[in-house]
C-alpha cells in the first residue's frame, strides 16, 4: 500500500489539463461503453434505412422521388459507406470492451 492510499487519499489521473480526473485503476462502466455499438450501428442503420430519402412521405415524397430520378443515387455507394461505418464501429467496440492496461 502506498503512503498515498495510507493517508486517504487516492491516485488520480488527469486528463485533458486537469477537467477530467480519474482514478488510477478503475474502468469505464459498462453502460458508456454500451453507447458506442449502439449509437454507431445505429447510424450506420439510417443510412441504409434512408439511403433514397423519405420517399413515402405525404407533401415531400413526390420531389424526393423527382430528386432521385434526376440525379441517379447509387445504392452501392451507400452500401459501402455503411459497410465501412459499421467495421469501424465494431472495430472501436471491440477496443472498448477490451480489459484496460495497466499505467
Amino acid at each position: 500500500m502506498s503512503d498515498a492510499q495510507k493517508n486517504g487519499q487516492e491516485e488520480l489521473k488527469e486528463y485533458a489539463g486537469g477537467w477530467l480526473t480519474e482514478r488510477k485503476g478503475t474502468d469505464v462502466p459498462g453502460f458508456l461503453k454500451l453507447v458506442f455499438p449502439i449509437i454507431g450501428f445505429g447510424c450506420a442503420a439510417y443510412l441504409v434505412v434512408q439511403m433514397t430519402g423519405d420517399v413515402n412521405h405525404a407533401t415531400r415524397g413526390p420531389l424526393v422521388q423527382q430528386f432521385n430520378a434526376a440525379t441517379r443515387t447509387s445504392p452501392g455507394l451507400m452500401y459501402g459507406i455503411a459497410t465501412l461505418a459499421a467495421i469501424y464501429v465494431a472495430i472501436v467496440s471491440i477496443f472498448a470492451f477490451r480489459k484496460p492496461h495497466k499505467d
